[in-house]
């Protein structure tokens, strides 16, 4: 029997059927799913010490259990003491089963582990089916051990999805179980 995730379950048994009626969707093709999750983190300190990006490519594949990419400069600014092609950050584009693992360890592990969480920012959408949350500190992920940190940093999680609007973004990751503020 293939494994599938319990969030991925919950879409297809519930949010489908919700939505669907919620919207009057004549099809469930039309119902928003998320597509990928991008993770990101990017700083000037990693500029300036190359080393750090080697501390954060761990704490990355501890948090979304895939090996992250380092992004790179597209071109030289000398004021900012920075080089074409050198890492000033990490990223990860998650998709498929690992996508829906992460969404369901984020909503159920780290957010309440956020110090005096009231929910999540209800203005975080694009308006075109991205919703984009910064996270001050890494720590709140339960993999990453507190005591191996250098530093503590904060990283971006976009979830893009089909949705044409930031209205129908927003219903489909309630429905998810995302906690926004009311």
């Amino acid at each position: 029997m293939k494994y599938t995730p319990r969030l991925k379950v919950l879409y297809k048994e519930t949010v489908v059927g919700k939505l669907k009626e919620k919207f009057k969707y004549k099809n469930h093709h039309q119902v928003p799913k998320v597509t990928k999750v991008v993770v990101n983190s990017v700083g000037k300190d990693v500029a300036a010490n190359p080393k750090l990006v080697e501390s954060l490519l761990s704490d990355f594949e501890l948090i979304t259990g895939q090996k992250p990419v380092p992004a790179r400069a597209k071109k030289s600014i000398a004021t900012f003491k920075l080089r074409e092609g050198q890492p000033i950050g990490v990223y990860v584009t998650l998709r498929g089963n690992k996508m829906y693992e992460f969404i369901d360890r984020f909503i159920n592990f780290s957010l309440p582990r956020v110090k005096d969480f009231r929910g999540l920012n209800p203005k975080a959408f694009n308006g075109f089916g991205a919703c984009t949350l910064g996270i001050k500190e890494q720590i709140i992920f339960p993999e990453i051990n507190f005591d191996k940190l250098d530093k503590i940093r904060g990283l971006a999680i976009t979830f893009v999805t089909t949705a044409t609007s930031s209205n129908e973004t927003r219903e489909l990751l309630t429905e998810m179980g995302f906690p926004f503020k009311k």
